[in-house]
């Protein structure tokens, strides 16, 4: 228990850091994206308490899916580690995040941009969460 608390914290600090990245070069690169997250009708202001919630979430997600490697690392099969992370990433991409994101940019206002850089992002942060397991919950 001990390995999937601590490879999910260090799975979970590195989706943050990634998050950030991606998002400043998402905001770079798409201007429109960067002017929808500052619109308070969409989402909650930084200076609400409540936004310090977003830089808890990819460490609960980061112990969740560490557990739920450790569960399935036998299933998911040999070769190496990329390999191995990258198929509970791509799993849990396919059948959580991409649901998640089309009921968001079904339900409401954000742009259809903004709702792909979310799965771009979230399939990178994952990427690297699936390596970070496969390397530290043997």
């Amino acid at each position: 228990m001990k390995n999937i608390i601590v490879a999910g914290l260090v799975a979970g600090f590195a989706m943050l850091v990634l998050a950030m990245a991606v998002g400043m070069l998402t905001h770079a690169a798409l201007p429109s994206v960067a002017k929808e997250y500052e619109n308070t009708n969409l989402f909650r202001s930084w200076s609400d308490p409540i936004m310090s919630l977003y830089f808890l979430y990819p460490f609960f997600l980061g112990i969740a899916l560490a557990w739920v490697w450790d569960k399935t690392k036998d299933v998911l099969g040999g070769g190496s580690l990329w390999i191995r992370g990258s198929r509970v990433a791509r799993s849990f991409w396919i059948v959580s995040t991409i649901p998640g994101i089309l009921m968001s940019y079904s339900s409401f206002p954000g742009s259809l941009a903004m709702s792909l850089t979310w799965l771009l992002s979230s399939l990178v942060q994952l990427l690297c969460a699936g390596f970070i397991y496969a390397r530290m919950i043997k």
